[in-house]
């Protein structure tokens, strides 16, 4: 589905998940929505890849996967 928005890179800052999206925009989320991230440590954070060409996101060994539809209904 090519007019589907995805993931191009995303970053923490110390409360907050930012994520860039491929049309331009950037999702700014506290981290306080997600409680594995909240509690994952700054290495387990970076251990991130893209899922579903960048439909979403996941972090294998926190178990946790976030797709672009369900951060946009959080914003």
């Amino acid at each position: 589905m090519p007019n589907q928005t995805r993931v191009i890179s995303l970053h923490f800052s110390p409360a907050t998940l930012h994520v860039a999206l491929a049309d331009g925009r950037e999702l700014s989320l506290p981290l306080a929505r997600f409680p594995r991230l909240a509690a994952a440590t700054p290495q387990q954070l970076d251990d991130w890849h893209l899922i579903g060409r960048g439909l979403g996101i996941q972090w294998t060994q926190l178990g946790e996967d976030l797709s672009v539809e369900s951060l946009l209904a959080s914003e």
